[in-house]
């Protein structure tokens, strides 16, 4: 073999590929070599900083078990579209790139122990009010994280928030703006209002043979009978399959023996401590001399949580005297939890040096856990027991009712072996039925599977829940159909009566709005009254919310009110009139109102400057996607 190698490498080819190599390596060096066979594949970069795909992955993965949690215990994860899931997920990381950048090249950082100070007074990863390394790493895990995953997405929202925070904090508005908004705000209208009802144009309206047919000839698609379909299904219950299971004594006894034999007695250990922070203002011998002189006074005899509350660096366990709670293997690091398990029950250790700082540790409580009785733990594994064998079961008959309607060519044969019945449902459309199988979205979609209708197939399990599991079949397939115009004539004589009533209904109006707007005096129309109401704010809640929204869209009158017609939703008509604008009194407005006032005035327009600075950000970054 190698002499073949050695005879091949003589021939000119590999003269050649020797020579480009020697070319390569002299005029570009050896990495120009690596790029060619190791090129990205990064999905985009932002100003030359790439977006990694297991970013793209991580960061899809994790908004994919967002939107199944948002969807409840019944999700279906075949109803997520992962391309705009993807999509979108990639232009959140590019958004955040650019403001990450943006933060950094305002200087911006933050430190190592800054973020784990954070995660340690996460209250998601406590437990009992105490950070628990193992709630930490069960949190993440269930995010899909690592440590140091979610160390660097933490440093990276922080970076953003921190910018954030700076636009929303120094933005301000001018006295003359809270006082524009204070005004309006606060003006009050003089207005009347009169509505008239189709009522009385309602009974005048005909309709003609050729309306009603250029109106159905133009609206076919509306005039569509819905697709249907009516199923019947068996459905296995786990909770119906509890009444064929029996507990077991001897496999109860045996449970509780494997409980004896793995069983630890294992000590907990109760600990509070005092921390003085070593910090760029604080330096290590001052802290120190800090904690010594705590130890002294705790030597003395000074109340340990006294001093812990008054004068330890630690905001999360200060509050509580120091108080940790029961130790957990490798919360901190070695020094810490050497002198831990080295103190006995009561006793205060020297200062001990961390990456935090200095702490003093108390040995508050020692305890060792008990065995388990079997008293106490007999109904816990008689329900382990039991949902042990119903799981059991339930599965075995999954299994059974897979294989039966597989090769039935009905449901009538796995009905009779698996004892079910067989469930029959009134046609549905594709918005579902009325009760809670039919309105499965797993249901609707097979029962609309055209293959399962064209070829009268049995459907695949459907499991509705993680204890109930159905197999459908279609009984009758209705197909949408067009109506006859003669099935639909109430229907079109009821929609045009409506709409030539409100024509005539509005053209009497605009007479009367034009003579109103000329200055004649407001009278009944068609036995209506005109309704008066004055001082009335925005706020108001008696009033009807379109007769308001108009009223306050009208001009401040001069010599004559403002009016306007507008049509409400009841097919109804209006005349709105505005009397008289009255402008609130800015004196009376208190300076906490006033100031209240601000911060919200101020609070948008921090969020405005900052979406002008994302969007200024993100049009200026060099992006670049695959």
């Amino acid at each position: 073999m190698l002499q073949n190698i050695r005879d091949n490498s003589q021939g000119i080819v590999a003269k050649i590929i020797v020579g480009l190599i020697i070319v390569t390596f002299a005029l570009f060096g050896v990495e120009s070599l690596v790029s060619l066979t190791s090129g990205s594949n990064a999905p985009a970069t932002v100003n030359g900083v790439e977006i990694s795909e297991q970013e793209l992955l991580q960061g899809a993965d994790l908004q994919r078990r967002q939107l199944l949690a948002q969807m409840g215990e019944n999700a279906d994860p075949t109803l997520l579209d992962d391309n705009l899931i993807n999509k979108a997920t990639l232009d959140n990381l590019i958004q955040r790139e650019v403001l990450v950048q943006s933060a950094v090249n305002q200087d911006m950082a933050i430190s190592d122990h800054m973020l784990d100070q954070m995660i340690i007074n996460t209250q998601d990863f406590k437990v009992d009010g105490v950070f628990n390394p193992d709630q930490y790493q069960a949190v993440l895990r269930n995010a899909g994280l690592t440590p140091m995953m979610y160390k660097d997405l933490l440093r990276k929202e922080s970076l953003v928030d921190y910018e954030r925070s700076g636009y929303m904090l120094s933005a301000f508005v001018l006295d003359s703006d809270v006082d524009n908004i204070l005004k309006l705000d606060r003006e009050t209208r003089d207005m009347a209002y009169v509505k008239v009802g189709l009522s009385d144009y309602m009974a005048g309206v005909s309709v003609s043979a050729d309306e009603m047919n250029a109106y159905y000839d133009a609206h076919l698609q509306d005039f569509m009978t819905e697709e249907q379909v009516a199923i019947q299904y068996l459905l296995i219950n786990k909770a119906d399959l509890l009444k064929e299971v029996t507990v077991d004594e001897a496999e109860l006894q045996s449970q509780f023996d494997q409980l004896q034999a793995v069983y630890n007695a294992e000590e907990q250990r109760t600990v509070s401590h005092i921390m003085i922070e070593v910090s760029d203002d604080v330096d290590d011998a001052t802290a120190l001399a800090k904690a010594e002189a705590l130890q002294q006074r705790l030597a003395a005899g000074e109340d340990f949580a006294a001093l812990a509350e008054s004068e330890s660096d630690d905001p999360g366990s200060a509050a509580v005297g120091g108080d940790l709670g029961v130790y957990q293997d490798g919360m901190l690091d070695g020094p810490f939890e050497q002198a831990v398990y080295a103190l006995k029950k009561g006793e205060v250790s020297a200062p001990v040096r961390t990456a935090f700082g200095y702490h003093l540790i108390k040995l508050t409580d020692l305890s060792e856990s008990e065995p388990p009785v079997f008293a106490d733990v007999k109904d816990q594994l008689i329900a382990e027991q039991m949902e042990n064998k119903v799981e059991q079961l339930y599965v075995e008959r999954v299994g059974q009712l897979t294989d039966l309607s597989f090769s039935s060519g009905d449901l009538q044969e796995p009905a009779d072996e698996l004892a079910l019945k067989i469930v029959e449902v009134k046609p549905f459309g594709r918005q579902g039925g009325d009760d809670d199988i039919t309105t499965n979205p797993r249901v609707i979609r097979a029962a609309f599977d055209e293959e399962l209708i064209r070829d009268g197939l049995n459907s695949d399990p459907i499991e509705l829940d993680s204890g109930r599991t159905l197999v459908l079949r279609i009984k009758e397939h209705i197909r949408p159909r067009q109506l006859s115009e003669d099935e639909v004539k109430p229907q079109i004589t009821e929609i045009l009566t409506f709409k030539k009533a409100g024509e005539a209904l509005e053209a009497s109006l605009s007479t009367e709005l034009e003579k109103l707007q000329q200055g004649a005096e407001r009278t009944t129309i068609n036995g209506a009254e005109w309704l008066v109401e004055d001082a009335v704010s925005r706020t108001n809640r008696t009033q009807p919310a379109e007769i308001l929204s108009a009223a306050f869209k009208l001009p401040k009158p001069d010599q004559v009110a403002s009016y306007n017609l507008i049509a409400l939703q009841d097919g109804s008509r209006a005349i709105v009139a505005v009397t008289a604008v009255n402008e609130p009194d800015l004196s009376e407005v208190s300076a906490e109102e006033r100031q209240a006032m601000r911060n919200v005035l101020g609070q948008r327009t921090g969020q405005f400057d900052y979406q002008a600075m994302i969007e200024a950000r993100t049009s200026a970054a060099e992006v670049e996607r695959l």
